[in-house]
């Protein structure tokens, strides 16, 4: 049962820190259009890749859980 609530704990922090993060991210201006970021416009088609935005959010969570971790 111990592992169990530490799971739920564990859980409920991840869901915490999403929508945190979902809430303050409208207010990050460079976020989603950087230089590296694919973006292709048609009359009727809209293609959006946030290329280098993923490389630097995954460099940064990295970061962060190899800093947890420890």
């Amino acid at each position: 049962m111990n592992s169990f609530a530490k799971f739920f704990l564990i859980l409920g922090a991840v869901f915490f820190a999403v929508g945190f993060i979902l809430m303050i991210a409208p207010r990050i201006p460079w976020l989603g259009r950087l230089p590296g970021d694919i973006l292709i416009r048609r009359k009727n088609f809209t293609f959006y890749f946030p290329l280098a935005t993923s490389v630097i959010l995954s460099i940064i969570l990295t970061v962060l859980i190899n800093l947890f971790r420890k």
